[in-house]
């Protein structure tokens, strides 16, 4: 099966496991998710993440999803550049999540980054997702 949404396939599934209070979710592995991880883990979202690998080639990534009190650590995860509607952003029109608490993930020319970041290394580019 073809996937015509692969980041937002992976925020689903992350959404959908933290509903549920699974621990642990599964998704294919790619080097943009990986990427997408890796500012969710610098920023305190999830526990961390781990490659798995699978005979002819196929690998996937295991996520550990982070729990505070029973309650999950990401309250809102949402894609805003989709494949029908991509969305730019200069880095003077970054937008803020809930006044700073939460975190835009950008791809920039400089790599995958959050909106902080962004602002400091003077990049902008396609807003991914949207977490609080």
């Amino acid at each position: 099966m073809s996937i015509s949404d692969p980041v937002g396939d992976m925020i689903t599934r992350i959404r959908n496991a933290q509903m549920r209070r699974k621990g642990k979710v599964s998704t294919p592995a790619s080097k943009l998710r990986a990427r997408i991880l890796d500012v969710l883990v610098s920023e305190g979202f999830i526990r961390g993440y781990t490659a798995v690998e699978f005979s002819a080639g196929k690998s996937e990534l295991e996520i550990e999803l982070k729990y505070f009190d029973g309650e999950p650590v990401i309250r809102t995860i949402e894609r805003v550049s989709k494949p029908g509607r991509r969305v730019y952003s200069s880095v003077k029109n970054i937008p803020h999540v809930a006044n700073g608490l939460g975190v835009s993930i950008l791809s920039t020319p400089k790599g995958v980054m959050a909106d902080h970041q962004a602002r400091d290394e003077n990049v902008g580019g396609e807003v991914l997702c949207r977490v609080f």
